[in-house]
């Protein structure tokens, strides 16, 4: 990066948050996907700049600054993003919001909190410990994942079913567009339940990637506290019953917090590698069922309709924690699975299909497997048909068939009215596989969108569409 923009940089936070010193920018270059999926995984370019903004007005100077020199910005969250989506490949500003990390307030009058954007899912439950009432429900696998990232990305996770993805959470933002305004959605407070004024900016906000935007504040929606919760184990042998319980489960009526599937090498490869046991010794196939409910009888009702709505589907085995510590096992273990297999995997798209097309998916799956002559373990939030496929190395190394295997399994998701992704979001990774899903006029009209939002193409150039 040239020494007058390193200058003009310093002038608008101070010298103090500019950072050019080599192994730091690359740190702050990387992402999850680096970590997990290494074999796919993009090198980032060298030659970026870290900048450390203390608010949205520094963040509104950065951003004249670059659409006057035209200089891509990237802004930088927690990095537990899945896609490429905040790894260079042209020298960058790269604008992390660590600085931005306060909750402004609880306001439980409207029953939502409102945080900047690098308070992390982490802080949000700590702070919300001392309210013995309202609690945020979604639970993207990681606490240490950013609130502005996750509007950002449409952050999904294990805890999605009853109320829904960070799509449904969010009440209100402030927003830096890419031409310097600061704008608020949500109304002025960032507090309303309802607005029909004009196009909804504030959606297509969520789950840009970082291309549309920089998010600096967030309203959450917040929900009374559940008073009896409880996490089911259900086994199986078969994992054709297991997916097959799933819509069964949910037409009943029963809506839990989370309906998880994991298969038995996997979930076990997760708790060894993070000291714990996995309570389930039958069976090879699970279903994670967490409920909350208001009343203790209700939760007891529901565990024994779940058990005989398992047994019409050949479950050999139940389990049922109801401690506090025997559920956040549970959690642990589960959101631990992508990291405990990463040395076996190179990939793992993650497809979504209707619910009700569950038992559709596994049988093209079942297809794809006998055409490469190997096998494609599936971690799922089958509540909401999102399930992860997983590409297996081939001794240690990127299978032969990998790009074709990768094309067939999103194909066939798109075929029965699935999507290519659920929650990782396209980044660089899943571009070039955009158009199974749009017309050419439809990918027209996005980036006639982008354009919208910035003429100059500077922010987070090349993501997502």
């Amino acid at each position: 990066m040239q020494k007058q923009i390193i200058e003009k940089l310093e002038a608008i936070v101070g010298e103090k948050w500019v950072d050019t010193d080599s192994e730091r920018v690359l740190s702050y270059s990387l992402e999850s996907t680096n970590d997990n999926y290494s074999m796919v995984a993009p090198e980032p370019v060298s030659g970026s700049v870290v900048v450390k903004a203390a608010d949205s007005e520094e963040i509104a100077a950065i951003l004249k600054f670059a659409n006057q020199e035209k200089i891509n910005v990237i802004a930088r969250g927690a990095g537990t993003a899945l896609a490429a989506n905040t790894i260079p490949d042209q020298e960058s500003i790269i604008l992390s919001l660590e600085r931005l990390d306060k909750i402004i307030e609880i306001d439980e009058e409207n029953m939502l909190l409102k945080a900047e954007a690098a308070v992390t899912l982490g802080d949000i439950i700590e702070e919300l410990k001392s309210n013995d009432h309202l609690y945020f429900p979604l639970h993207p696998g990681d606490e240490g994942a950013q609130a502005g990232g996750m509007v950002a990305m449409n952050a999904g996770g294990v805890r999605a079913v009853k109320h829904g993805i960070m799509r449904n959470q969010i009440l209100g933002m402030k927003v830096v567009l890419p031409t310097g305004e600061i704008v608020h959605y949500g109304g002025s407070k960032g507090k309303l339940l309802k607005n029909n004024a004009g196009y909804d900016l504030m959606q297509l906000l969520i789950g840009s990637e970082g291309t549309l935007g920089v998010i600096t504040e967030v309203s959450l929606k917040l929900y009374p506290e559940p008073k009896a919760n409880g996490t089911l184990i259900v086994a199986f042998n078969d994992r054709r019953d297991a997916f097959a319980a799933v819509p069964a489960i949910l037409k009943r009526g029963i809506i839990p917090m989370a309906l998880e599937y994991v298969e038995k090498d996997e979930i076990n490869m997760a708790a060894d590698d993070i000291g714990k046991k996995w309570p389930a010794e039958n069976g090879e196939y699970f279903l994670i069922i967490m409920l909350s409910e208001a009343k203790e009888d209700d939760l007891f009702e529901i565990g024994a309709q779940l058990d005989e709505i398992t047994a019409e589907f050949n479950a050999v085995d139940m389990l049922i924690a109801q401690s506090i510590s025997e559920r956040k096992n549970i959690l642990d273990i589960r959101s631990h699975i992508l990291p405990a297999i990463t040395d076996k995997i190179v990939d793992s798209p993650d497809v979504t299909v209707p619910r009700g097309s569950l038992l559709e998916y596994l049988d093209k799956l079942n297809e794809i497997e006998a055409k490469y002559n190997t096998k494609c373990p599936v971690i799922a939030h089958a509540g909401d048909g999102n399930l992860h496929v997983l590409i297996l190395k081939e001794n240690g190394n990127m299978p032969s068939y990998f790009t074709e295997i990768k094309e067939d399994i999103y194909q066939s998701a798109v075929d029965i009215g699935g999507t290519i992704t659920g929650e990782h979001g396209i980044g660089k990774l899943r571009q070039k596989y955009l158009s199974m899903m749009y017309s050419k006029r439809e990918l027209e009209i996005m980036k006639q969108i982008k354009n919208a939002f910035d003429l100059n193409n500077i922010l987070n150039a090349g993501r997502s569409i």
